[in-house]
């Protein structure tokens, strides 16, 4: 896929290198860097991208950029726990398409990926559902057993 003329939503990282993200870290405040293209077929690859620099790399919430956040970084592996050990798959997907109304996925600290997503594949529809499926399964994954 041409990634040429794609325009790339600004997301917040800091200064170390975690995964494919690229951090910077100053003093507690976190600069805005352009996103890397990845493949829609990894959600662990989309994970490192998007979502590590403040959930951590094995989603605890304790990333890099985490300190930095207005709100804590929710700690992605106790989704299932807090749903009575069913993981709650149809909500993750709608608070990645924008759906739901969380406060971190719509702030200025942290994108709403729905529309990430979107200008990524260029508006393409089912690109865009097969991101979201695939971060939400890999997400899935990160649940403590």
């Amino acid at each position: 896929m041409n990634t040429s003329g794609r325009h790339f939503w600004q997301v917040p990282l800091l200064a170390l290198s975690l995964g494919s993200a690229m951090l910077i870290v100053n003093a507690q405040q976190v600069k805005k860097v352009g996103s890397r293209f990845t493949s829609p077929w990894s959600g662990q690859q989309m994970y490192s991208e998007y979502c590590a620099a403040c959930h951590g790399k094995d989603g605890k919430g304790d990333g890099p950029a985490a300190p930095a956040l207005n709100k804590p970084a929710s700690d992605l592996t106790r989704l299932s726990a807090r749903y009575d050990g069913k993981y709650p798959y149809a909500q993750v997907q709608s608070a990645l398409r924008n759906d739901l109304s969380v406060a971190a996925h719509g702030s200025k600290d942290m994108p709403v990926w729905g529309p990430v997503f979107s200008e990524m594949a260029q508006g393409n529809a089912h690109e865009v559902q097969l991101r979201i499926t695939k971060l939400t399964k890999y997400i899935e994954e990160l649940q403590e057993k």
